[in-house]
């Protein structure tokens, strides 16, 4: 939530739609995202508006 700046409803969303970078489970009721993954989610969005 901290890198995107999206709140944990919206990540939500976006993952059940497949829109967002798949989880990593951590333990028990813990999840995380690769970083990398991460980084290049945010740089397909920011293509995607600079293309608008």
């Amino acid at each position: 939530m901290k890198r995107t700046s999206l709140s944990l409803t919206f990540i939500k969303r976006l993952r059940k739609a497949g829109d967002f970078p798949l989880a990593v489970p951590l333990g028990d009721r813990r999840i995380g995202f690769l970083e990398r993954e991460l980084d290049q989610w945010i740089n397909a969005r920011a293509a995607m508006r600079a293309a608008a």
